[in-house]
């Protein structure tokens, strides 16, 4: 049933999307979530192994390399996706949007939590990374190449300009 609600979140978010088969099949971000929802529940029960199977498969059929310790809401959206990595204690809410390049990573190797939380209906532009345990509030967005590590408030956009030099 959430395969078939991802689905529907890629419909309503893509006007290029023209049916939910082309979505199912072509699209990388369902199959890598796909995939992930496989993997996460044998991470769970400790099959790290088959886990990380599963985890590298999606990263090998889509260039999208998703933990499967991280935790994912509904109805995440991955556009295009390519070299998007999402790291082991990373947290996605509800309803959020990333685009390629996105990195959720960590900045230590330590057994702790080091990789951020994103609230719901967060939106990450293009290239941006988010490093750390940091917070991103509901109903963020965080512009396209910006590199986060503080927190960001609910309903904060963050804007990175550039001057020509």
């Amino acid at each position: 049933m959430i395969f078939f609600e991802s689905l529907k979140a890629y419909k309503d978010y893509d006007p290029a999307a023209k049916s939910y088969l082309e979505i199912a099949l072509l699209y990388p971000g369902p199959k890598a979530l796909f995939l992930y929802r496989l993997a996460h529940p044998l991470y769970q029960m400790k099959f790290f192994f088959l886990a990380r199977l599963f985890s590298e498969l999606g990263r090998w059929l889509t260039g999208i390399e998703i933990h499967p310790g991280a935790k994912i809401g509904r109805r995440l959206v991955i556009d295009h996706g390519m070299g998007v990595v999402i790291g082991e204690t990373a947290e996605i809410g509800n309803d959020c949007i990333l685009f390629h390049g996105v990195t959720l990573g960590g900045l230590r190797f330590d057994p702790v939590k080091r990789h951020p939380t994103v609230g719901h209906h967060v939106l990450i532009g293009t290239g941006a990374k988010i490093l750390g345990p940091v917070h991103i509030g509901d109903d963020c967005k965080i512009g396209a190449n910006a590199v986060i590590t503080t927190d960001v408030p609910a309903g904060t956009v963050v804007r990175i300009t550039s001057t020509k030099v």
